[in-house]
């Protein structure tokens, strides 16, 4: 098959995937779409494990089920689907006609494609004429593929029988032998049913359960993420209540976000655990766990703005007009990033790559380049007010936080670049067994960054001299003007600088120099 067929295909049909709820694909009255010559409607797309050889000697058969959840078999089953053409059409046959139409149930996997419909000089074409018998040995009017040695593809006639306006293919399951990429396409190469609807769903299962093959790493995933969450926490709440009267601001927004992400790991564990297990994703579980998300994500980005402004350190509080700033940007940023989220996770089952989610993308990557060049910008002004002031303690806490979050970005970068490499090169998702690393490598960056951050606000009993404080003197045994310092003398007060009206210093070298 050439390329520029397939992906048109896919493109097309992508957006006729119907809403779904579970492992269970549900159709509900949905259309079939125009694609070359044929009328298709995609029932699916997942990333299925081969059932275990345990299995396969019990259940192997054709239409068998294994019982439970967790049995070893992995399978593509058709339960209680239902085809609807027109009435009008329907009223052209009479009660003892035979069948009178057909639609084609097409199973396979990506590796495959080659082998559905027919490259030609006139266009590619998806059903037989009777020109192309003799070269494929096609069947007038049906789907055009290769049965391999394998069985493979596997292809389900569904009849329309006599006037009836309702077909009902018999209801049997398709053990998956080999691990892959499946698609699942109802066919139909009649006009007459160019308004047929489907109903009904398909159930879609790996050996372990429910959850698609690219998803099924995330439960181990994210039940270690839980659990180093929870040794931070522990870590963290011990220090924050052994030095609890040295706590300042930064300290506290530290705990929130430390304390939102074990929230949003454990509930992405329970997520897709429950998933796996019941083969339904209840809208508010995953609602639930995508919020944290969103909450955690904005509550980090605006934590880290604040910090490279100097709240807390170099400046008592931030200005109004600083605050509205950051207050609008991060009100933009929850709004852009639920709205994606919200769209990757809730009710998300099939191994797709939606457009709607490549869109929503855009907006939510602005907003980050805005973050980071307002973050590096801060920063940069922040180091040269604390150069300025001599506070050599304060100074080299920032230079750390600079160049882990340099390294962050940095790595954030090469790791975009990466993921454009594999979508460009790997379109029919042919390494879908690591698709999962792709996405979820973020949670383990995020979580590296915030322990160093964690490290370098950690709560200790000289952790307030990092906090804001109106002398420009970092000794803590000096820190308040006429107080005796460790080597007997008192600590004489410094004139201050001219100060701008968001708190960082304005004055020249010479100037500086004169103050002083």
């Amino acid at each position: 098959m050439h390329l520029p067929a397939f992906v048109t295909a896919i493109l097309l049909l992508g957006t006729g995937i119907s809403t779904v709820s579970a492992a269970v694909h549900q159709y509900n009255e949905d259309y079939f779409y125009a694609v070359a010559d044929a009328y298709i409607f995609r029932g699916g797309r997942e990333g299925l494990y081969a059932s275990s050889a345990e299995a396969l000697k019990k259940w192997a058969d054709f239409g068998q089920v294994a019982p439970g959840v967790a049995n070893g078999q992995s399978e593509v089953r058709l339960d209680r689907l239902e085809f609807h053409r027109p009435s009008n059409v329907a009223n052209q046959y009479g009660p003892e006609e035979g069948w009178t139409g057909l639609i084609q149930a097409v199973i396979f996997e990506v590796n495959d494609r080659e082998k559905i419909g027919y490259s030609s000089p006139q266009g590619y074409r998806y059903c037989c004429v009777k020109e192309l018998v003799p070269k494929t040995k096609c069947h007038l009017d049906r789907l055009i593929y290769q049965e391999g040695a394998d069985g493979w593809p596997q292809v389900i006639d569904i009849y329309f029988e006599h006037n009836q306006t309702v077909a009902k293919p018999v209801e049997h399951s398709i053990t998956i032998k080999d691990s892959g990429m499946y698609y699942l396409w109802f066919v139909n190469c009649d006009e007459d049913l160019s308004a047929a609807t489907v109903a009904g769903q398909t159930t879609w299962k790996n050996p372990g359960g429910y959850l698609p093959g690219m998803m099924y790493p995330h439960i181990a995933f994210f039940a270690v993420m839980s659990l180093l969450y929870l040794v931070l926490m522990t870590i963290w709440g011990l220090l924050y209540a052994r030095h609890w009267t040295n706590i300042f601001s930064l300290q506290h927004y530290m705990t929130a976000v430390i304390v939102m992400g074990m929230l949003e790991m454990s509930a992405w564990y329970f997520d897709y655990v429950n998933f796996n297990v019941s083969g339904h994703r209840p809208m508010l579980p995953t609602l639930w766990a995508v919020l944290m998300g969103c909450i955690r994500k904005t509550v980090s980005r605006t934590l880290i703005l604040m910090v490279s402004l100097g709240y807390g350190v170099v400046l008592p509080f931030l200005n109004d007009l600083q605050k509205k700033q950051i207050l609008a940007l991060s009100v933009v940023y929850f709004m852009s990033v639920s709205a994606l989220d919200i769209v990757s996770n809730v009710g998300a089952i099939d191994d797709l790559t939606s457009t709607a989610r490549l869109i929503m993308n855009l907006p939510v990557a602005l907003l980050d380049a805005i973050f980071i060049l307002w973050v590096f910008a801060s920063l940069s002004a922040t180091l040269r007010t604390l150069q300025f002031r001599n506070a050599t303690g304060k100074l080299q806490l920032y230079r750390r936080f600079t160049n882990a979050l340099a390294a962050w970005v940095w790595v954030s970068v090469a790791w975009v670049a990466y993921e454009m490499y594999l979508k460009v090169t790997d379109q029919y998702n042919e390494r879908w067994r690591s698709d999962w690393i792709t996405s979820d490598f973020w949670h383990v960056l995020n979580f590296i960054f915030l322990c160093v951050i964690a490290f370098l606000w950690r709560p200790s009993a000289h952790a307030t001299r990092f906090a804001y404080s109106a002398l420009d003197d970092e000794d803590p045994s000096a820190a308040e003007n006429g107080k005796v310092a460790s080597n007997g003398h008192r600590s004489p007060r410094k004139k201050p600088a001219k100060v701008t009206g968001n708190g960082f210093i304005d004055a020249s070298p010479e100037e500086a120099a004169k103050q002083n």
